[in-house]
């Protein structure tokens, strides 16, 4: 990364120009995600937590207790415009911690242990339940590794200058849902090998149970994919002033790096 240039990050700078990751964007988020948080949260422990057999479920309920937490009280305190005018660096970290949280982490354990409910007839073994988490950390970790190689090489190459065909791309994305068909075939195709496999080895396991358990898996994936994004744009941050945003609330331009 220390070899790129801070024209080479241009189109990351995108949502922070339109307003969308801005300061003041990121901290109504915040505060609704509070409540969010609190809500999965409570789905995770009061309506799948007391009917699964996964093991180690109450360790991992305490730990992601502790987690959430945390990440309610600082979701809390950089929704304050006088605390996220001064860091905005920490409440943009703040951010991707509470949306993988919320919409990667919280999902999984929901649907790890909805594979593991018990409905009354035969018990999944602990050795099948872990086979199974395995098997989807694998394939999320093969999604995350390949979509960090994949970045990195369009980097290099200046696809993410202003002007390049990515910058394009992106701006067309919204208007051209077509763009998104062919990352949306490979999801699709990893999701259905790992819930039926699923399947397969579920004594029982109902429609509303596989539905759930589909969105839970497929979310994760989608989250582990957006994640290099987001740390490469924390990075900017840190590394590039122009990715800051004043206590006025406007970005510094590329004339004030060395400013301060």
């Amino acid at each position: 990364m220390g070899r790129l240039n801070e024209e080479d990050f241009a189109v990351l700078k995108g949502p922070l120009v339109s307003g969308r990751q801005s300061p003041s964007g990121l901290g109504p988020i915040l505060f609704i995600s509070v409540f969010l948080q609190a809500l999965v949260f409570s789905l995770e422990y009061f309506m799948v937590g007391p009917n699964t057999v996964f093991p180690y479920k109450d360790k991992i309920i305490e730990i992601h207790l502790y987690f959430t937490v945390a990440l309610i009280i600082l979701s809390l305190v950089f929704a304050i415009p006088m605390v996220y005018r001064k860091f905005n660096r920490i409440q943009y970290l703040i951010s991707i911690l509470v949306s993988q949280n919320l919409f990667s982490i919280s999902l999984f354990i929901c649907a790890l242990f909805l594979i593991g409910e018990v409905t009354g007839g035969e018990v999944v073994s602990a050795e099948k339940l872990l086979k199974v988490t395995y098997l989807i950390l694998s394939c999320g970790l093969v999604i995350f590794i390949a979509t960090c190689v994949r970045f990195f090489i369009l980097l290099k190459k200046g696809h993410y200058r202003k002007g390049s065909e990515r910058d394009h791309v992106r701006g067309q994305l919204e208007k051209n849902t077509t763009l998104l068909i062919f990352p949306a075939i490979v999801f699709g195709l990893i999701i259905v090998f790992i819930v039926g496999y699923i399947v397969r080895i579920m004594p029982e396991f109902n429609i509303d149970s596989i539905l759930i358990t589909t969105i839970g898996i497929g979310l994760f994936f989608v989250m582990l994919f957006v994640l290099p994004e987001q740390l490469v744009i924390l990075y900017c941050k840190y590394k590039y002033k122009s990715f800051n945003f004043n206590e006025r609330g406007y970005l510094y331009s590329s004339e004030d790096q060395n400013e301060g």
